[in-house]
């Protein structure tokens, strides 16, 4: 924050009455308000930008000479889940500030729905002293929705202080669509609260159109990035929304809709992250790979960039960042060039942080009690995975490559003594989700076809957005053992097979994220995965883990699984496993 002394610091340097701290010369700046290049000096001083001299004629304590390359804001990242890189937001910052990025509005409700408002508390301090700027938003869905157990329930008055927090720009992403369009006062209550304040309000409005958008926007909600069409996002900023172009680790969806944007439109477009994995972010980068995916497929380099910079700033009202212009934090970016957006250098608020891809002093994570320790599960054994039958014909969860839509599938199955079992020659598994927060001893079961499993079993305590165990296999036992494993590593994933654990990964921060290194938690990741492939033959099409951690997820179409039973999203409501015909 600036204080007195240090804005008559910049308005003294900006005069010329005195010297920089730093200089960087010989650099193309990119202007995102005309949206043009210049070139000139950059003046920074007490971590702010104070102006331009000629080219040559800065005067500074530091001179930086940029050697001819791109000097651009600091990319931001408008919509990310931080636990879901596995990593701390120490670890997390250590990621992607090399690539480019120095601010993110990150959306807790992962580990708010294991730990409530201790979670959002110990995002806030763990990203505290990070050279990552870290916003938040507090969670409106926990849980997501009413029919699922998490760890917490948050309701209007458990966020009002939180929301009043400096770093808390306003109301996560809303969810529940279908409260929002009926009103419902729950809803209601928590969107009136972030009113109140002036903060913004971020949504998630998969497929609806019309007068339910209408609606959903009528209650003052900002931003979307469940777009999947250009229609949608056409639709959104008709309504004066923000769209976020999202480009994770599952769902990519930068290149579907940059059709539809424009030079007319794209004030309204900006990009996000949602989820990303450390692979990704190691092989491809962060958000300068959504800049790269939108510049390589015909949008012009300054709109790309405007998108992940000013405008993001714009939206979540963050005045003091997202254009290289005096009084703006010295968030920047020594770009090597405008097709790879690979980095020289990333600088916050002055200081350079990160060089040619790695970060200059990275930060250490911090053990945390409030976070730990959260696998409260109550009487299970391989009992609980039975799955009676009294007809054939039953609904399945159908995977659907490439994302996290599910379909909602019918097939007939083999049942013996009224129990379904396991036909070889069907791609028909079974799938089990743990209640593990609060002891109720919740198991459900359904079916799941197109996963590819064969031979064993795979669990993770990672499952959106409640995050009770989930278990996919075709044997009870080693399903059993999959979840009693992850019971005692304090949470994670793990791969079964003939009662033998063939690997796991630990991931005791509330059995989200791991105080491993971020290179250590990609070949963590790597070898699960090419262990599913290899040894249970999950289809190379199909990301193991993050397919399966989404099956819970209850508003994203069609059929999901949680803790209470098989739950159709397109009509809200559960459904039995048993079809009448």
């Amino acid at each position: 924050m600036v204080t007195k002394k240090r804005l008559q610091e910049v308005i003294e340097t900006a005069a010329r009455r005195q010297k920089a701290d730093l200089c960087i010369t010989n650099t193309h700046i990119l202007d995102v308000y005309n949206k043009e290049w210049f070139e000139a000096d950059l003046l920074i001083q007490s971590g702010y930008i104070a102006g331009f001299a000629e080219c040559g004629q800065g005067e500074a304590e530091t001179v930086v000479d940029g050697g001819g390359r791109y000097l651009l804001p600091g990319f931001i990242d408008s919509h990310v889940h931080i636990e879901s890189s596995h990593a701390t937001p120490e670890e997390f910052s250590n990621l992607v500030v090399p690539c480019g990025t120095t601010t993110v509005v990150a959306d807790p409700h992962e580990i708010c729905n294991v730990c409530g408002l201790d979670g959002l508390s110990y995002m806030l301090e763990a990203s505290h002293e990070t050279a990552l700027q870290a916003f938040f938003m507090v969670p409106s869905c926990v849980p997501a929705t009413t029919f699922e157990h998490s760890g917490a329930v948050l309701e209007a008055m458990d966020i009002k202080e939180a929301l009043q927090h400096e770093r808390v720009l306003g109301l996560g992403e809303m969810m529940d669509f279908p409260g929002v369009v009926a009103g419902t006062d729950l809803v209601l209550d928590k969107i009136m609260e972030a009113k109140h304040l002036s903060k913004v309000i971020d949504g998630h409005s998969p497929a609806i159109g019309g007068a339910e958008l209408d609606a959903y926007a009528s209650a003052g909600i900002l931003t979307d990035h469940e777009c999947e069409n250009e229609q949608e996002l056409r639709d959104r900023i008709r309504r004066g929304m923000y769209v976020m172009l999202r480009e994770g680790s599952a769902c990519k969806n930068v290149l579907m809709l940059l059709g539809g944007v424009t030079e007319k439109n794209s004030r309204r477009c900006i990009f996000c992250t949602d989820d990303r994995q450390p692979k990704s972010i190691l092989t491809d980068g962060h958000i300068n790979n959504n800049v790269r995916i939108a510049v390589q497929d015909g949008l012009d380099p300054i709109e790309a960039i405007c998108m992940a910079t000013i405008n993001s700033a714009d939206c979540y009202h963050l005045s003091d960042r997202g254009a290289i212009a005096p009084g703006k934090r010295a968030d920047f970016l020594l770009c090597n060039d405008l097709k790879e957006f690979s980095m020289h250098q990333v600088y916050v608020a002055g200081d350079l942080v990160a060089e040619d891809g790695s970060i200059c002093n990275a930060s250490k994570a911090k053990h945390d009690d409030r976070v730990s320790g959260k696998m409260q599960v109550k009487e299970f054994s391989a009992k609980r995975l039975r799955l009676p039958l009294s007809r054939s014909h039953v609904r399945v969860i159908d995977i659907i490559p490439g994302g996290v839509v599910t379909g909602a599938g019918e097939a007939t199955v083999k049942v013996e003594n009224g129990e379904w079992v396991h036909d070889k020659s069907q791609d028909i598994i079974k799938l089990a989700v743990v209640e593990r927060h609060t002891g109720t001893g919740n198991v459900a079961v359904a079916l799941l076809r197109g996963y590819g499993l064969q031979g064993g079993a795979m669990a993770t305590s990672v499952a959106h957005d409640s995050h009770n165990i989930i278990v996919a296999g075709d044997d009870d036992g080693d399903m059993a053992m999959a979840v009693e494993h992850l019971i005692s590593i304090g949470g994670g994933m793990v791969i079964v097979k003939q009662k033998k654990v063939l690997a796991s990964f630990a991931q005791n921060v509330a059995g989200l994220m791991s105080y491993e290194p971020g290179s250590v938690i990609a070949e963590q990741l790597e070898n699960l995965h090419h262990i599913a492939q290899e040894s249970l033959h999950i289809g190379k099409e199909i990301d193991p883990f993050m397919t399966l951690c989404f099956m819970s997820l209850p508003v994203i179409p069609a059929y999901k699984l949680t803790d209470m039973g098989l739950f159709d999203v397109r009509s809200f409501s559960f459904v039995p496993l048993e079809l009448n015909k």
